[in-house]
């Protein structure tokens, strides 16, 4: 087979087929890495912008729970605030109260000697019941002893009559209350080792802590948050 030589026209025209061909194929993987490269960028920017968005959400979380807790801090500690001086101011009513009732207290054995002879004779008579015993002494304020001797021979005979049996009271003038007592007097059994306390000061303490709840009820009313009562 004969081989016949090309043209310059014809070589041009390959040469310019072969361009084209490589010029297209060129193209093509232009656009191909173009594409890829849009995409890999699309991908990237997502992930960013969930990144972004996530790491912006877990900072405003953060200073809400923030803002929240000291919103929370700032209310307890205005109410505690509030509480502490409602309770403070509660307590100073009380204690008027309660200092007044020691004024009058005070004033008993001052005032009326007859009433006051009365009181004692009570006084004494408690203790004899509550000690129960043959022989007991009673101690008072030295001013007192008059009314307390007389209240002894009362009271005495008051628990015979009641129980039955005698007991021996004496007043015990080695060791008087104190002068400055509101009043009232001790009494001592089981050989000085037993001491009934009657004064005034004493028996204002007890009614002091058994009334101090009723005392609140009726002043402030009745303690919602309390679930139990005395």
């Amino acid at each position: 087979m004969s081989q016949h030589a090309l043209s310059d026209d014809q070589v041009a025209g390959e040469l310019r087929k072969m361009t084209a061909f490589i010029h297209q194929e060129a193209l093509e993987k232009a656009r191909e890495i173009n594409l890829k490269a849009d995409e890999e960028f699309a991908i990237e920017k997502s992930k960013l912008v969930r990144q972004e968005t996530a790491a912006i959400d877990t900072l405003y979380e953060k200073k809400f729970k923030q803002a929240a807790m000291s919103q929370q801090i700032t209310r307890s500690t205005l109410a505690n605030r509030t509480r502490i001086r409602v309770l403070s101011g509660r307590q100073e009513l009380l204690d008027d109260l309660f200092q007044q009732a020691r004024e009058k207290v005070t004033g008993i054995a001052g005032g009326d000697a007859k009433k006051y002879g009365e009181v004692l004779k009570g006084l004494v008579l408690e203790g004899l019941y509550t000690l129960n015993e043959d022989e007991v002494s009673v101690r008072a304020r030295k001013k007192d002893y008059d009314s307390v001797k007389k209240a002894i021979e009362e009271a005495t005979a008051e628990f015979k009559k009641t129980v039955g049996k005698d007991t021996a009271a004496e007043l015990d003038e080695e060791e008087p209350l104190p002068e400055g007592s509101a009043g009232g007097v001790s009494i001592i059994g089981g050989q000085g080792k037993i001491e009934i306390v009657n004064t005034f000061e004493e028996r204002l303490r007890l009614l002091e802590i058994d009334a101090l709840p009723a005392v609140r009820e009726i002043l402030f009313g009745k303690n919602e948050n309390r679930k139990f009562t005395d």
